[in-house]
């Protein structure tokens, strides 16, 4: 069992070394090493399917895929503000966050909320919800929006 303390120090840990990632540039001129030590060899990350990077990602491997695939979709990836709305696990924790999209240059702001399950002083599950997952994909495309799928010009 993991005491409070322990669980919020290993997720601002893990918070604090994935915005050094981002900030670093991610894949390619970063590697995932500082990440890992923060996650279970068995974590399970819960993404939104509607989402570029969408699906179950399990282990050490598919947590440096997915870290990869967000990489390839945000040029900019900042976590504004957190609270963290509990302190026991699983934690609660709500990230304003601002990013800028690869592939169309486009921005956003938007909220996720997230619950994450620390034991043993490892992240052992995330499970992200994301306020609107259509206008998050519309962004890393060249359509305004996912009603109108009209090309940008």
């Amino acid at each position: 069992m993991t005491s409070t303390t322990d669980a919020l120090s290993v997720l601002k840990g893990m918070y604090a070394a994935e915005s050094a990632y981002f900030a670093a540039g991610g894949p390619g001129n970063t590697t995932f090493a500082p990440l890992a030590p923060f996650f279970s060899p068995d974590v399970v990350l819960h993404q939104a399917d509607g989402l570029p990077y969408g699906g179950i990602w399990r282990g050490h491997e598919d947590m440096e895929r997915f870290f990869a695939a967000m990489s390839a979709t945000w040029e900019v990836f900042d976590l504004v503000e957190q609270s963290f709305l509990s302190e026991t696990s699983p934690l609660v924790v709500l990230t304003h966050v601002h990013v800028r999209s690869r592939a169309t240059g486009r921005e956003l702001d938007f909220p996720i909320l997230q619950t994450i399950t620390v034991e043993d002083g490892y992240i052992t599950e995330v499970r992200p919800f994301y306020w609107d997952t259509a206008t998050i994909a519309a962004a890393c495309t060249n359509y305004h929006s996912v009603d109108d799928r009209l090309p940008r010009s």
